[in-house]
């Protein structure tokens, strides 16, 4: 019969500084960033800012969005971070001016090698560039790009990086077609 592993000796991957600010993080998240009114998003941003984010006072980030270590979120102008989305940012995540991250998605960071008896966590960042469209429910896993102007369909799960200016699906997200946008002609 093969031996279980041992995780009772196993250390944080985190430093105790970085532990404490997660617990002030928490507090502060489900106190005065959570059930702030969704029109007080330059309160979020303030918030967010003061513990470290990079991020932009024209962003949009909703209440209800789960953040997990703000000091790695980079949001840049108009960017948005929709309802009920899990921002798990072990490693940076960057999203891109004029994008969005619509409601359910999860942008993740950090996974674990499977394949090492200690079970270790490893983080790579996330980066949506800009003028991307990431929709309802969409899985963005460790290390992915998403390309300028692209659009990853609902529900999608994305393991690898997404070309710019091309619209994706599926599981694992593909490139079906290529994004157009076809400008409006003023009257």
């Amino acid at each position: 019969m093969e031996k279980g592993i041992d995780l009772s000796n196993r250390s944080s991957p985190y430093s105790l500084k970085v532990r404490i600010a997660r617990v002030l993080w928490v507090v502060v998240y489900y106190t005065l960033f959570r059930f702030s009114p969704n029109p007080l998003r330059k309160w979020r941003v303030f918030i967010l800012r003061l513990f470290g984010g990079d991020v932009s006072y024209k962003a949009r980030v909703s209440s209800s969005a789960i953040i997990s270590m703000p000091w790695n979120l980079h949001m840049e102008e108009y960017a948005v971070l929709g309802p009920k989305t899990i921002c798990y940012c072990t490693e940076a995540v960057h999203i891109g001016s004029h994008s969005v991250v619509s409601q359910y998605s999860y942008l993740c960071t950090a996974t674990h090698d499977y394949e090492d008896q200690a079970f270790p966590l490893y983080a790579r960042p996330v980066v949506i560039k800009e003028s991307a469209w990431i929709c309802a429910d969409v899985f963005v896993g460790p290390g992915v790009i998403i390309g300028s102007g692209a659009v990853v369909g609902a529900r999608s799960s994305v393991y690898k990086d997404v070309p710019s200016w091309k619209v994706c699906v599926g599981n694992p997200a593909k490139a079906i077609k290529d994004r157009v946008i076809i400008p409006k002609i003023k009257q």
